[in-house]
């Protein structure tokens, strides 16, 4: 069972997590999430470790029972600029000014992040497996940008979006040589396969 808390003493402890990061397209998607300081859910697991149908589940159950949760969104032009740790990082930081609750400490999953304002941090390197919050953060920004790759795949059918949520996959791949790329792709990730049949694929 994951635990509810890091700092046992936190009243408003905000678990954040991110999805989207090694995309070949899309935006990614940040959330924070804050439970009740004595919160359980024994349902609640990394989001990786559940089925689609499970996980939006639990997205009413985690909006339900939060005191408070928020998004936030980096595009693939500040992906570009900025790359695509840093618009991680930025991720977490929109979701957390998007709080109605000012968070007393804030869990990250992974080992990077950046201060935000005076607020202590702890990083916890697979933390969506260890901690209600980061796991329920996890949920939260995996299915809302599953959600806006699937109405990308709406205008940009040829690449898989609906499914593979701009991952690189083989069909992802062959969509950017047989049709280039879309203005959401992200110019500064490696968007064509190595070998001479994907060199100019856009």
């Amino acid at each position: 069972m994951l635990k509810p808390h890091y700092l046992p003493t936190s009243l408003h402890e905000a678990g954040c997590d991110e999805a989207g990061r090694g995309c070949l397209a899309g935006s990614v998607y940040a959330a924070a999430v804050i439970f009740p300081p004595d919160y359980t859910n024994e349902e609640l697991n990394d989001s990786k470790q559940l089925t689609a149908k499970r996980r939006y589940a639990l997205r009413e159950i985690i909006e339900r029972d939060a005191q408070a949760w928020a998004l936030g969104i980096v595009t693939a032009k500040e992906i570009d600029r900025i790359n695509i740790l840093n618009a991680s990082i930025l991720a977490m930081h929109r979701a957390l000014d998007s709080l109605a609750i000012r968070p007393d400490h804030i869990i990250v999953d992974g080992n990077r992040f950046k201060p935000y304002g005076t607020t202590p941090h702890t990083t916890i390197v697979k933390g969506d497996a260890k901690f209600l919050s980061i796991a329920a953060a996890s949920i939260l920004a995996k299915t809302y940008r599953d959600d806006y790759m699937k109405e990308q795949h709406l205008l940009y059918p040829h690449y898989g979006w609906d499914h593979n949520a701009g991952y690189p996959t083989q069909e992802h791949r062959e969509g950017i040589l047989h049709h280039g790329i879309t203005p959401i792709h992200r110019r500064s990730f490696t968007l064509c396969a190595q070998g001479d049949l994907f060199k100019d694929c856009w």
